[in-house]
């Protein structure tokens, strides 16, 4: 079980960690170089985090351990859908996932966002990423179907 708590601003570097934990590689291929993280539409999920009225971070802890991060923001990025919605990203680190931690930490942000009076949450995920399921169960539908990913978006 893990405790889920806000990301203090002391924690916002590891978000480029978490980020690049957040890139779906297919089976088989190469994990990318970390530089990736500089390109302007990775970059601008993490740059001046906590800047801006609408970021938003949930960090899981385990053993004092940060293992993984839920965060939105408002942006023009893959996931994103209006001006009111922020885009979500969630990432753990590889040996935490698939343990159930996903479902508490995003349970959690979406009530937090629900409470802050949010309509709705988007993201953006590959077609091939087994987490389409996951964000389906929580009540995330796909809102458009592009070459290599779908668009989803979960009303609060």
């Amino acid at each position: 079980m893990a405790k889920i708590r806000p990301l203090k601003s002391e924690g916002i570097p590891l978000l480029e960690e978490f980020l690049y934990q957040a890139i779906f590689i297919p089976q088989g291929l190469a994990p990318l170089p970390r530089s990736i993280l500089k390109e302007p539409e990775l970059e601008m999920y993490i740059k001046d985090f906590g800047q801006q009225p609408d970021d938003w971070a949930l960090a899981a802890e385990v053993a004092g351990r940060l293992v993984g991060a839920v965060w939105v923001r408002i942006m023009k990025d893959y996931g994103y859908y209006n001006d009111r919605t922020p885009s979500l990203s969630i990432s753990f680190l590889p040996e935490f996932r698939g343990q159930g931690l996903g479902q508490q930490l995003m349970t959690a942000m979406l009530d937090l966002l629900k409470s802050k009076g949010y309509p709705s949450v988007s993201l953006s995920v590959s077609k091939d990423n087994p987490a389409v399921g996951f964000y389906q169960r929580l009540g995330f539908v796909t809102v458009e179907e592009r070459e290599d990913d779908y668009l989803m978006l979960c009303r609060l």
